[in-house]
């Protein structure tokens, strides 16, 4: 099979770096500074055991590829904003042999939340979910880290909304032979994203706060942030693996080890504000608690206040990490003491 990767920022170009150097044929898709840094200089790859090279082919789209074949696999690790842009581009993609990618290629989304599959399942007819638990930096164009070890990371894998099949297995297969992944194959991958999104939840508050987010007034509204979470879930009979069963998977299978050249400031919500893309993912991680808390009669203020003051701090380009933690938890008291007026 042929790996073609829709994205290959920090997730994507890792997964993609680790398939390559296991011998798998993989092609980059990336746009602007990035795309030109990969097609000139290859992917650059930093990781515990040392740093890679890899010269891939590298497209901005599917018109940049002779054809697509029968045997291609389409990663999607674009953020979920990106998307709809994305599937439009490669939905309607012709296949070698007849018919198109939305008809007959399987599209796996590598992404956090669980909107991106959802965006999928409208144009695609066979879309696979990831649970993505691999730590990785977007360091510069054509330069990305993943700082875990002994694995680089830990991707359950399953049909989606719900199955396994032959396409999942040897996908999974794939990646377990890198030596770098490991990769559950479960018929409920829902399970395992919506347990990452109650982990996601709080990357706004790192992305706003910064290096503040460790700090015990930090913690407090964490956890309010996740009892807000889980209390929508419950309401909306969701179910999620649970902090426990999760550990049990990882353990200690992908514990971050400090770079060289690559500090890692924080995770995907932190990069889209440091980078300034004016861009950012909170209306599908805290936003979905939004929007399920108002189908279901759950009050989410504190997922509200996080996914505005996110939207605010890309539309304006504010640096990231630059609210002090005291303000923010000054902010989150106040929106919920509005939504219990009487």
């Amino acid at each position: 099979m042929r790996y073609i990767i829709i994205g290959a920022g920090a997730v994507g170009g890792s997964i993609g770096g680790r398939l390559a150097g296991a011998g798998h044929e993989v092609v980059l898709v990336a746009r602007g500074a990035q795309h030109a840094a990969l097609r000139d200089g290859g992917l650059r790859l930093k990781v515990p055991d040392g740093e890679y090279t890899y010269r891939l082919p590298t497209v901005e789209g599917p018109g940049g590829l002779d054809e697509l074949r029968a045997d291609d696999v389409l990663v999607l690790a674009v953020k979920t904003q990106d998307t709809v842009g994305a599937l439009q581009a490669w939905g309607p993609a012709p296949v070698a042999g007849g018919g198109t990618a939305a008809e007959r290629l399987p599209l796996f989304c590598a992404q956090n939340g669980v909107e991106g599959q959802r965006l999928a399942l409208r144009v695609f007819r066979h879309v696979y979910g990831v649970c993505v638990w691999l730590p990785s930096t977007f360091v510069e164009p054509g330069v990305v880290s993943a700082g875990g070890a002994p694995l680089t990371g830990i991707l359950h894998l399953g049909r989606h909304p719900h199955g396994v099949d032959e396409t999942v297995r040897l996908v999974a297969a794939d990646l377990d032979k890198t030596g770098f992944f490991e990769a559950p194959v479960v018929p409920d991958v829902a399970r395992w994203q919506y347990a990452k999104l109650l982990t996601n939840l709080n990357n706004t508050v790192m992305a706003l706060s910064g290096p503040a987010d460790g700090t015990e007034a930090a913690a407090a509204v964490r956890a309010r942030v996740r009892a807000e979470g889980e209390a929508v879930l419950a309401a909306a009979g969701i179910a999620y693996a649970s902090v426990e069963e999760q550990q049990a998977v990882r353990g200690h299978k992908v514990d971050l080890v400090p770079l060289d050249g690559a500090p890692r400031t924080g995770g995907s919500t932190w990069q889209s504000l440091a980078r300034g893309t004016g861009t950012i993912e909170a209306d599908h991680l805290n936003g979905e608690i939004a929007l399920l808390g108002r189908l279901y009669g759950v009050p989410t203020p504190l997922n509200e206040l996080l996914q505005h003051l996110a939207n605010t701090f890309a539309r304006e380009r504010r640096e990231a990490g630059s609210m002090p933690i005291a303000e923010l938890a000054a902010l989150a008291d106040q929106a919920v003491a509005f939504v219990q007026e009487p």
